[in-house]
């Protein structure tokens, strides 16, 4: 199963996302494949060992630059890309969150 942990600022957006998400994994039936959880961004941090993947909405981009200065994250990170955040497709996030998996096994940086 792949934890995956959606972070916003404080946690609005990635609620909404996070529900919708949440509902498709229950309606195609995928819940012993996925699971999601949202946090805003600063909690996130300290829950970074319960999850596999982190997806950041796009706004975290100087906050996620701070972070990596201050901190080792030894965890994919995958900043949306606005245009897929603000469409919110479940199908094309969830390939992402694998490619960047795959990617981050490969080379983890």
């Amino acid at each position: 199963m792949i934890k995956i942990l959606l972070c916003c600022g404080g946690g609005f957006s990635s609620s909404a996302i996070a529900t919708r998400m949440e509902k498709e994994i229950k309606e195609k039936n995928l819940e012993d494949k996925y699971s999601i959880e949202f946090l805003p961004f600063g909690l996130g941090l300290k829950e970074l060992d319960r999850f596999d993947v982190v997806i950041l909405c796009p706004h975290l981009k100087v906050e996620l630059d701070r972070a990596l200065k201050n901190q080792t994250i030894d965890k994919p990170l995958y900043l949306l890309p606005p245009k897929m955040y603000g469409l919110m497709k479940f199908d094309e996030i969830i390939v992402d969150i694998e490619d960047v998996m795959k990617m981050y096994q490969e080379n983890p940086v």
